[in-house]
């Protein structure tokens, strides 16, 4: 008798995998499921601990990932969400294209973080040629969740220093938007003391959500924040309270790291405030 793997919600995550340092599919697995929702990772490569640190061990999945993807075909595995991160590779991102075209419905929710930059810079390792990709993968998102150097990346905006207007930062959300995703956060807008997410929903006007900065970027912060965003999209949970919600976990989870003295490379200690997250 045929057996049937679906009747739990899931979301597939395709992101590499860092044994110590608390990112990535680290800390997207347990946030998700203590979200109810069963996570099913596809790792993209393999690290010891994250690049931050002066040495790591390092493998690439690339090679391996079609393989490993063609088992689930076999299962007919069903998502309810879809969620990307970090790609190392043009190949990379031609294979997660190919897994949302085949496990992508109308009914499932397709979350795109695309991680390539920061500070108004390109990755080392992104190209040319792998920031035209990712434009192609993020027409097949119905969630965005860039920073404002990515988005800047993908509309071909310069980014400047200096405090960004409101309006500007509406445009950015809507020259994303009009690339396929309905929904778009542009996160991480430094405002004084306040850290600032924009919230554009398609047809309606954007919101601007801020909390209080505390401490420094710690790694693994914006892998929580995707992973939040895709449960509660999967639960029906309306997009701008969850943005709200991811980041004052967040907020938690820094605040918690500082009094525990956990160091900067290590990320946030989120286990410690887990429970408080609904």
């Amino acid at each position: 008798m045929k057996q049937d793997h679906n009747h739990q919600k899931k979301i597939a995550v395709i992101n590499d995998f860092s044994g110590f340092g608390r990112c990535s599919i680290a800390v997207a697995l347990p946030v998700i499921s203590s979200m109810k929702i069963q996570c099913c990772p596809v790792p993209t490569s393999i690290f010891s601990n994250h690049t931050g640190f002066p040495s790591f061990y390092f493998e690439d999945y690339t090679d391996r990932m079609q393989a490993y993807i063609d088992e689930w075909k076999k299962l007919e595995l069903q998502f309810s969400g879809i969620s990307t991160g970090f790609l190392g590779s043009r190949e990379q991102i031609q294979i997660v294209i190919r897994f949302l075209e085949e496990f992508g419905t109308k009914d499932n929710v397709i979350v795109v973080d695309p991680v390539m930059g920061d500070y108004g810079k390109t990755y080392a390792t992104y190209t040319p040629e792998m920031c035209e990709e990712m434009k192609r993968l993020v027409s097949y998102a119905d969630i965005l969740t860039p920073n404002l150097t990515e988005a800047c990346i993908l509309t071909d905006t310069p980014y400047h220093e200096e405090r960004w207007r409101m309006k500007e930062i509406a445009s950015l959300a809507e020259k994303l938007s009009s690339m396929g995703p309905e929904k778009v956060v542009i996160t991480g807008i430094v405002q004084g003391d306040f850290i600032a997410n924009f919230c554009y929903e398609r047809g309606r006007e954007g919101k601007i959500r801020r909390t209080h900065k505390v401490g420094t970027q710690r790694s693994g912060t914006g892998d929580i924040f995707a992973a939040i965003v895709a449960a509660d999209a999967v639960n029906g949970v309306e997009f701008q309270e969850s943005v709200k919600k991811a980041s004052r976990f967040i907020k938690r989870c820094i605040e918690k790291s500082i009094e525990l003295g956990i160091p900067v490379t290590d990320g946030v200690c989120f286990e410690e405030v887990l429970h408080t997250l609904r």
